[in-house]
Order: C-alpha cells, then structure tokens, then sequence
C-alpha cells in the first residue's frame, strides 16, 4: 500500500470527525429536524466552503482526487480548525503546507527570550524571514550598536528590521566589514523566502519602502538571485574593540512557523576575547535601549 493509500483513510476519519464537532448553530445555520448524526450534513459543509457536493462526498470518502490549497483552506474554515489541524489537514490531503500569513508575529514568549538572554556574551537574536527583530539579548545590541529609537519602514511601528538598519545606515557606520559580500546574501535569502509571500501587502509595502529608501537594495532585489540561510562566518567591526569573526548559526523555534533564533559564536581566540571586551565595555556604556 502506498503512502497516498494509507493517508486518505486518516483523511476521510480525520474530516468526519470534525464535521461532527460543527453544530448548525456554530455556522449561522438553523438546526433542523430529524438529523440521525451530530453535526453538520455534507451537503452543508460543501454550500458554506463553496464546494460541490460531489466533490466534497469524494474527499471525505477518501478518494484519489486532487485538492487546491484554496478549497482546502475553505474547508478548514467551515469546520473550524485551527491552526495544527489545518496542517494536518494539508498533509493528509498531500498538499504542501504555507502558515497562515495574515498576522505576523510581532513578539516572542518569556521563555524565548530567556534563552537568548542566557547565551550572552553571545550575541542573539529572532528574526522571521522579513529579517524583522522580534528579539535580541544585550550581546547583539551592544555588536550592531542598536540605538534607542528604531529606524522602521513605517512610522510607529514597534519592530525593527535587520535589512532596513543595513541599508539605510551610512555605509561607514554599517557593523558588517564585507558589506558588499554580506547584503547580496541577505537579500538573497530574503527573495527566497518571498516566494511563500508574494503579492501579501505587508512583504510588497517592506520591499517597496526599502527600494524606495535604498537605490542599492532595489538593484539587488532585482537581481532575482537566491539562497536559502545556513551557518556563515561574518566579520563586524565596533569602535570599540576592531573587527570580531562571528559564525552565525539559525534554530527553528517550534509554534513559531518561519521564525529562528540566529546565534553568533566567535570562530578564534582573538574574536572571542574582543567579545568578551566588547561585553565589558557595554555593561560600563549607556544601554542603547
């Protein structure tokens, strides 16, 4: 029995089960009379996502047919699923799975943020695929010399942005020594992400604004190239202490879909001792909270 055969079973339980769950009432529906099982009727379940009835019967019998990501997501609306089922739903109907992309994440939990703060003096920080800071430890701020009021692509707004800080800082005061080698890199990694988001308002404002803002972001977004993130060794510079060698390494973080925390380790004795003055110096500095 193939894997397909195996899942449309599961598929077909999985859907009768949570059709059951769905009350008329719970839909704006009235109840009716003489109904032999709880729940909704399948019929009703294909009228409220805009499906055949046909074509629903099939799905929920587990037969081989073919599912867009669309009538998916109907569906999953009308049977109310969240977000752990609707990806459950997507992998028994073997229909690639993209979050929903409606509400970013704007913050991270206290027990995240107490890891990054755990791994000073080594700088960390979580970014989601835009290159948005949703949150950094004293070691990061201190490297990129964040300051208190943050340079954003929208007025108000309460996240900083990795990209944004890069390519609109004065090219002498940019914390990354090979500049021309590092933001190819990022945009790169950037455009590859973008292809889960294209046409989503907030990614097309973000690289509308920052073309606009930077001349030399635009020619590299135009560019078209791309590759996916991976440990990397990169070269800062602080005032303070000269230039430190970094490798950066990226950790997914479970129920936060395309996020990561990028921790960076020094690669030799001299970095990690240019870290440790660099960490000095910023306990005995003004926070640049």
């Amino acid at each position: 029995m193939t894997t397909a055969q195996r899942r449309r079973p599961e598929l077909a339980a999985f859907l009768r089960g949570r059709r059951a769950r769905v009350t008329p009432e719970d839909v704006g529906m009235p109840p009716g009379l003489r109904r032999r099982t709880p729940g909704l009727r399948r019929e009703e379940v294909a009228q409220l996502s805009g499906v055949g009835v046909t074509w629903y019967t099939w799905l929920e019998q587990g037969r081989p047919i073919n599912a867009s990501a669309q009538v998916l997501d109907a569906v999953a609306r009308t049977l109310r699923l969240d977000q752990p089922e609707r990806e459950h739903l997507y992998h028994l109907a073997e229909v690639p799975y993209a979050p929903d992309r409606e509400a970013d994440v704007q913050s991270v939990s206290p027990e995240i943020q107490g890891i990054i703060d755990a791994l000073s003096p080594r700088p960390a920080v979580v970014y989601n695929t835009r290159y948005d800071i949703l949150a950094t430890n004293d070691a990061y701020r201190g490297l990129f010399g964040m300051p208190r009021v943050p340079r954003v692509p929208e007025p108000g707004s309460a996240v900083r942005n990795a990209l944004w800080e890069l390519f609109t800082v004065p090219e002498p005061a940019c914390p990354l020594v090979f500049r021309e080698d590092e933001l190819p890199r990022m945009v790169a990694q950037l455009r590859s992400a973008y292809g889960r988001h294209v046409g989503e308002p907030v990614w097309e404002t973000f690289i509308r604004r920052l073309s606009a803002a930077s001349p030399y972001f635009a020619g590299l977004w135009e560019s078209g190239d791309v590759v996916p993130p991976g440990p990397h060794v990169k070269t800062f510079r602080h005032e303070a202490v000269g230039e430190i060698r970094m490798t950066s390494v990226s950790l997914s973080i479970n129920g936060m879909p395309e996020c990561r925390i990028v921790a960076y380790t020094p690669v030799d004795e001299e970095s990690r001792q240019q870290m440790e003055s660099l960490h000095r110096y910023n306990k005995k500095s003004r926070p640049l909270l």
